[in-house]
């Protein structure tokens, strides 16, 4: 299994991009958000990978974060759901996104995604979204930097699209507010709805704002 490749992009295409690996190019299928975020063709970088096996046919899907492999991984296990139709909810939501509508019983904004109707879009929140929680918190040891040791001319590079302050500070509100005694589902909720209002609050600020929604009404 292929579970991360680091390398200097040799080519760009519609939907894929080519990374030689010491001479060896592998064709790596990403979504268009990831790709809009890769460096220029020449430069390093580094995808988390999943490998789909079929009897005819072996594709690479490359993403750039942990966290949004393993939402791929989730979002292919649900019924109906293939690996195009996956890259496109994450191409249209990415990672937090997508955990933000889960969490937030937000099939509308799955259903944004091309080829993806609303019956779909409702299983996928309905049977994902007791994972949300944890998707959430996931940590971000993957955001390391990549430094290839070969012979050619490559500079080091973080890997793409780095992960936002923003994910951070989602990540360790849910932890903080279930480290108080809130239920997971109701944190996530809560945290997710806060994130949506102010993107780039800080952890504190995020941790005061969704307080402020699990308290009491009346």
């Amino acid at each position: 299994m292929i579970g991360r490749i680091a390398g200097r992009i040799e080519l760009k295409g519609d939907g894929h991009v080519l990374i030689d690996v010491r001479g060896v190019g592998y064709i790596v299928y990403v979504s268009d958000r990831t790709l809009a975020g890769l460096p220029p063709v020449g430069q390093a970088t580094a995808l988390w990978t999943d490998l789909l096996v079929r009897e005819d046919l072996l594709q690479l899907f490359g993403f750039p974060t942990l966290q949004e492999k393993e939402w791929h991984r989730l979002l292919i296990s649900v019924q109906g759901i293939g690996a195009k139709a996956s890259m496109a909810i994450l191409g249209t939501l990415g990672a937090d996104g997508l955990a933000r509508a889960i969490a937030l019983d937000d099939w509308g904004s799955v259903k944004a995604a091309p080829g993806v109707g609303p019956k779909i879009a409702q299983r996928v929140v309905m049977e994902l979204k007791g994972k949300a929680p944890a998707m959430m918190a996931l940590g971000t040891a993957d955001d390391t930097p990549v430094v290839l040791h070969d012979d050619a001319p490559v500079t080091e590079s973080a890997p793409v699209v780095p992960r936002p302050a923003a994910s951070n500070a989602t990540a360790e509100a849910l932890s903080a507010l279930i480290n108080l005694g809130y239920p997971q589902g109701e944190a996530a909720s809560a945290v997710a709805e806060a994130s949506g209002e102010a993107s780039q609050a800080n952890t504190p600020d995020l941790i005061r704002a969704a307080l402020r929604k699990l308290a009491p009404k009346g």
